[in-house]
């Protein structure tokens, strides 16, 4: 589904850290090109608006005008106006951790996941202190991609951030499976930045210092990625956006903690054969680093 070809490595330190994962062999000589069209194997399983959406937002990808004004957007409105609604409740922490941005390579941000607005709030803060990359965050295809105000949304709330879109449906496992191999070949590209929830979706419980169990598909975007990972907790937020942004402008609402981390070493996973097993236990090493942010977080309050 995705094409590729073969250039230099890009350097610096936003493409490969120590304990960064390694690509799979296949794949270390290769970068991805243009977004392609869509598989024709796979056009019947997209209704007529998602094969739409997914055409428009694949075109903006491709280098050129339309990439470079998103980007812009992205890093200008795009954050300015969640900065204003979360400023004067956010306490943010440990950004001394994060490496200094490379342009030309990319960054995965994971996160915990009890609002909708985490890697909203979390990448916002990483705009304001130069984050210069364009920004995606796969997302569940309900509303985004299946209703008719859903593109409309995407674009104004994010500038087609949200993207590319994961199916529920069985049926359609190898388009979700196509979907994570495109995010990865677009890091491996370099020039993006791809927040992930580990857990998958969102928590709904009480207790913010626990999650739920780890999803392999972030850790086969980990894996054929081979960039640093930048984990980061965030408690506080609720999924009430009128209410969160209300609270936000009068420095009513409930506070906002941040911790940001230094980049997941995997280890040895990083040299594992590329399995669903090893893919889970990335992932669950993401949540292992959050985890320990978030007991920082409790600390610090």
């Amino acid at each position: 589904m995705i094409a590729l070809h073969k250039r230099s490595r890009p350097r610096g330190l936003a493409n490969r850290v120590a304990g960064a994962p390694g690509l799979d062999r296949a794949d270390s000589d290769r970068d991805a090109g243009d977004p392609p069209e869509i598989h024709a194997d796979w056009e019947a399983e997209l209704s007529r608006l998602e094969r739409a959406q997914i055409r428009f937002i694949r075109a903006t990808l491709r280098r050129g005008l339309a990439d470079r004004t998103i980007r812009v957007l992205q890093r200008t409105v795009g954050q300015w106006w969640i900065r204003v609604a979360t400023a004067r409740l956010s306490q943010v922490h440990g950004l001394d951790r994060v490496p200094p941005w490379d342009p030309a390579g990319s960054v995965i941000l994971v996160a915990n996941h009890r609002s909708f607005f985490d890697l909203y709030v979390t990448t916002a803060e990483l705009v304001a202190r130069g984050l210069p990359h364009r920004i995606l965050f796969p997302v569940r295809s309900t509303f985004f991609y299946d209703h008719p105000l859903g593109p409309f949304v995407n674009g104004l709330m994010s500038f087609f951030a949200m993207y590319p879109p994961i199916f529920r449906e069985r049926k359609r496992a190898a388009l979700n499976l196509a979907s994570l191999d495109e995010v990865a070949a677009l890091l491996r590209r370099g020039g993006f930045f791809v927040g992930l929830h580990p857990e998958g979706t969102r928590k709904k419980d009480d207790d913010p210092y626990s999650f739920l169990p780890a999803q392999s598909g972030v850790g086969r975007i980990i894996r054929k990625a081979g960039v640093p990972v930048i984990p980061v907790f965030v408690n506080g937020l609720g999924n009430d956006l009128a209410g969160q942004v209300r609270g936000g402008l009068a420095g009513t609402g409930r506070p906002v903690h941040i911790v940001f981390g230094a980049p997941i070493d995997f280890g040895g996973l990083a040299r594992a054969p590329a399995s669903p097993r090893t893919y889970r236990q990335i992932a669950e090493k993401c949540l292992d680093a959050i985890g320990q942010l978030g007991q920082e977080e409790k600390s610090l309050r």
